[in-house]
């Protein structure tokens, strides 16, 4: 199995078809572990998903389409039992992210599915049956039996209204979601060059992120947390050393509403 530290300023590169063998360990600590458990589309628009687990407890992030649940499910499997499986993260309802939900939940009828209660409105489109929702725009955390616990942060209209990030507390990891998404068909997994990588992050937020205001309105949801690393949907890892880079660009950045219609203030 692969690991990386997210905490060095530089990693080793991999080829991306030795990636599609194992999953890669992105954090262990104390029996908490973070896992990238690889792609299978070799296109500019590839999707992330992650496992965390907890000792004998595991939750998918963003679990993806379809048409990828055999492959992650397998990438599972080398990881954890599949018994161990408790919840499913949906940072929003498309597709790519969404998309295998009904097939979780056919495999564990018990799982339990944490989202927004905007995206839940959709997701009952995926013809899942009833399910364990928990609505991470009403609570704050999700606690593992060990008290280890995630916190939820909204990012409205970024690009959902219904949008949230996952804040790991134990390795200060976030799982952004679309934030900080990536569109880029030279993939590297951790970013190692931020200032070129604006370039391809630009070819996402520009057209997918609502505007300037939901970009600053995030960052004033982060607060003060401290970031090891960024861990988006789509794209690269962002190491901690580019996290202050990364709040800048979001800072910065003109997008979506402020684009279409610069005149209006």
């Amino acid at each position: 199995m692969y690991k990386f530290d997210l905490t060095k300023r530089k990693n080793e590169s991999i080829n991306i078809d030795a990636l599609i063998e194992q999953p890669v360990c992105l954090f262990s600590n104390n029996n908490h572990e973070i896992y990238w458990l690889g792609i299978v589309q070799n296109t500019a628009f590839r999707c992330n998903t992650y496992l965390l687990v907890d000792n004998d407890e595991a939750i998918i992030i963003d679990p993806g389409a379809i048409d990828t649940f055999s492959f992650i499910k397998k990438r599972v499997s080398e990881i954890i039992s599949l018994d161990k499986l408790i919840a499913i993260t949906l940072s929003h309802q498309d597709p790519d992210v969404a998309g295998s939900m009904s097939k979780w939940i056919e495999l564990n009828p018990s799982i339990k599915v944490i989202s927004t209660s905007r995206a839940n409105v959709l997701l009952k489109f995926y013809d899942s049956g009833e399910y364990d929702f928990i609505d991470a725009s009403e609570i704050s955390e999700f606690r593992f039996s060990s008290g280890n616990k995630i916190n939820f942060v909204q990012s409205p209209f970024m690009h959902f209204p219904g949008a949230f990030t996952i804040y790991d507390t134990l390795s200060r990891y976030l799982f952004s979601g679309d934030v900080w998404a990536a569109i880029d068909i030279n993939w590297t997994l951790i970013v190692d060059d931020f200032d070129a990588h604006t370039m391809v992050l630009d070819l996402f937020h520009t057209d997918y992120i609502a505007s300037n205001i939901a970009a600053k309105g995030f960052l004033q949801n982060l607060g003060n947390l401290t970031i090891n690393a960024i861990l988006p949907q789509h794209g690269s890892i962002i190491s901690k050393y580019d996290v202050a880079a990364a709040k800048d660009y979001l800072n910065n950045l003109s997008c979506g509403l402020d684009l279409i219609y610069p005149d209006i203030v």
